[in-house]
């Protein structure tokens, strides 16, 4: 048996705060098919203690360079982590937001491009229009636009790098799709047949 067939597959959902990751996660979770473990931003911000937050949930701007090499070994343990899950033949979505907004270039999803070679990992794009996002924090967080009427800077920022490079096997507009027509879109690809292409372009990136 090919070693990839007795693994478990691994989707990364990428994109910002607000966008709908969360909510296509538990869809995938509550009906693919098989056992899918959510790892991702959440879980790992709950597991770290308060003096390192917001671990790897720091948004762009290059605001706390003392937490990034902190910050980059968690992410690179948790993306070992989900491969030791894959190879139990569990799956997994992760639930991120990836970004280069850091002090310096930490090139963390080239690094775990190559930490996930080998194993079946599709790479999702989650977008959102600015005004989507900035209408869902107004009635989560009760955060909205500036006095000035102006998107916050820190927003205006995870919507323009984190989805640079912008490689993706699949993007999907949350804005225009149900979480249940987007959990379609990716079951189609990942269960279809479909050879997860994304990371190893991202790896090969100089």
């Amino acid at each position: 048996m090919d070693q990839t067939e007795s693994q478990g597959k691994i989707i990364i959902l990428n994109g910002t705060p607000r966008s709908g990751k969360s909510s296509i996660a538990s869809v995938i979770q509550n009906n693919f098919e098989g056992v899918w473990m959510n790892i991702g931003v959440d879980r790992i911000m709950d597991m770290t203690p308060e003096r390192f937050q917001p671990s790897i949930g720091l948004r762009p701007g290059g605001e706390r360079p003392d937490l990034e090499p902190f910050i980059q070994k968690v992410y690179l343990a948790m993306y070992k982590s989900i491969v030791a899950f894959c190879r139990e033949g569990l799956n997994v979505v992760v639930d991120v937001g990836h970004h280069e907004g850091y002090s310096v270039k930490r090139k963390i999803l080239q690094q775990a491009s190559h930490i996930l070679n080998c194993t079946p990992a599709w790479l999702i794009g989650v977008r959102c229009p600015i005004e989507t996002v900035m209408n869902r924090r107004i009635e989560s967080w009760k955060l909205g636009y500036t006095p000035e009427g102006e998107v916050p800077t820190p927003v205006a920022l995870w919507q323009q790098l984190v989805h640079e490079p912008g490689i993706y096997d699949l993007e999907v507009d949350t804005s225009i799709l149900t979480s249940e027509e987007c959990a379609e879109q990716i079951h189609e690809i990942v269960y279809g047949g479909s050879k997860p292409k994304a990371l190893e372009i991202v790896q090969n990136l100089t």
